[in-house]
């Protein structure tokens, strides 16, 4: 169990590798840059894996994703294998499984229910988080905001889907919840991205055998291959390690917050890529959802201002 002091923990300037924080607090913003860019790259990373399930299916996507993703990280971050301590070994490993439970989750879930549908209900794990994780009660009314905007954003009702959909989305919301706490707990033990390159080979490891098992030779076909590389790229590897290195100076309260705003950018990019109109209670959702992020973010500003002025 991971308690929510240990979610919340921000390492100290030694440790993190990143040297005294600016005492105007202007490099405070720069995780939540991070954390947005990650969040642009993911959609169109989803967008691409939808595109490639007829040729590959869910599981396979999952696979082609993680593999490339891995073998991308292990030859940009060469990452040591020795002088790291069991606890160090044992926090990477289930930050891989975690990965691995999170994508087959969500990818089984895209596959039953509607893509803008099932990120709204997997960033429920991150909202709960938020709450359980909070040590201000200012954060509970951003949350209470987020979580309404999702709700909307799902057009207020999550009746007639499938339920085994609605499920597996569910478990990637808790999966992605996990995935907050190790990533920063990850970043805190080993230097630079090295981490998330093992725990990447971790997850490409515990899945291959379920995408050659869905997929087979299909995995080979050169196109499939490049597409799959492609999601690897936008999916994973840009916006985990964004992530990862935002969680070196973003409390996980605050960065599961920001997770809200996922739906968000999946409906501005139906707008402006797909054409898709939005409705007036889609765009009070989204309006929600940015508020409640960009409280979330003032309130952790205005935090780290007071502290240095302590």
């Amino acid at each position: 169990m991971t308690t929510p002091s240990a979610a919340t923990a921000t390492p100290s300037p030694t440790a993190s590798g990143t040297g005294h924080a600016a005492p105007d607090g202007r490099g405070s913003l720069g995780p939540v840059g991070l954390v947005l860019a990650g969040g642009v790259s993911v959609q169109f990373g989803g967008a691409l894996a939808v595109t490639l399930m007829p040729r590959a299916g869910a599981l396979g996507v999952v696979t082609l994703r993680l593999l490339v993703a891995a073998l991308v990280l292990m030859v940009l971050c060469r990452p040591r294998l020795r002088g790291h301590s069991r606890t160090d070994w044992g926090t990477v490993v289930v930050f891989g499984i975690t990965m691995a439970a999170m994508n087959g989750l969500f990818y089984q879930s895209v596959a039953r229910i509607p893509l803008g549908l099932a990120v709204t209900l997997e960033v429920l794990g991150p909202l709960v988080l938020s709450v359980l994780a909070s040590r201000r009660a200012v954060n509970l009314v951003w949350a209470g905001l987020a979580l309404a905007g999702v709700f909307l954003l799902g057009g207020g009702s999550f009746s007639g889907l499938d339920p085994l959909g609605v499920v597996f989305a569910l478990g990637a919301g808790a999966m992605w919840a996990a995935y907050i706490v190790f990533s920063a707990r990850t970043g805190r033990r080993f230097p630079q991205a090295d981490g998330l390159a093992l725990a990447m080979a971790v997850s490409a490891v515990l899945f291959l055998p379920l995408g050659i098992v869905e997929a087979g030779t299909k995995l080979l076909d050169p196109t499939t291959f490049a597409l799959g590389a492609a999601v690897a790229v936008l999916s994973s590897v840009l916006p985990y390690t964004l992530e990862l290195l935002a969680l070196r100076r973003l409390p996980a309260s605050t960065f599961a917050v920001m997770m809200s705003l996922e739906p968000a950018l999946a409906a501005a990019a139906g707008f402006l890529i797909l054409d898709q109109a939005l409705t007036a209670v889609q765009a009070a959702a989204i309006a929600l959802v940015i508020g409640a992020s960009m409280g979330a973010v003032r309130t952790q500003v205005g935090r780290g201002k007071a502290d240095v002025a302590l």
